[in-house]
């Protein structure tokens, strides 16, 4: 059977320390940290974890009704996503992966925008 991204990146310990990376960079964004304004951001990066996670063939799983849902009422724009997946891209980078995991992960993120930014 074939490793998954995640089992060959190391598991959750690299996907967690990925995403608190993602978040320290996120923050700093004026486009993306006042998404983020009074969010627990220990509690936001462990759910994050379990999400790449399972973008990456790991243990978890999401529905894209879950996403929608959870998104909805944060009315996320086109720039914000668009500015989200430029700082995901420069993490992954910095992190060491290889450019077909960042493409793979950006494909997967990329699939489920109709999900995450709010509709007009």
């Amino acid at each position: 059977m074939a490793e998954t991204m995640f089992e060959r990146l190391g598991g959750f310990a690299k996907v967690s320390h990925v995403v608190s990376a993602f978040y320290d960079n996120v923050l700093e964004s004026p486009v993306l940290a006042p998404y983020f304004d009074g969010i627990d951001m220990k509690k936001q990066i462990d759910h994050q974890t379990k999400f790449f996670s399972a973008l990456m063939g790991g243990p978890a799983s999401y529905t894209d009704e879950e996403l929608e849902r959870k998104h909805a009422r944060l009315n996320i724009t086109e720039a914000a996503f668009d500015e989200l997946a430029a700082v995901l891209r420069e993490t992954l980078e910095d992190c060491g992966l290889e450019d077909s995991d960042i493409n793979g992960i950006l494909a997967e993120i990329t699939n489920r925008k109709r999900f995450v930014v709010t509709k007009p």
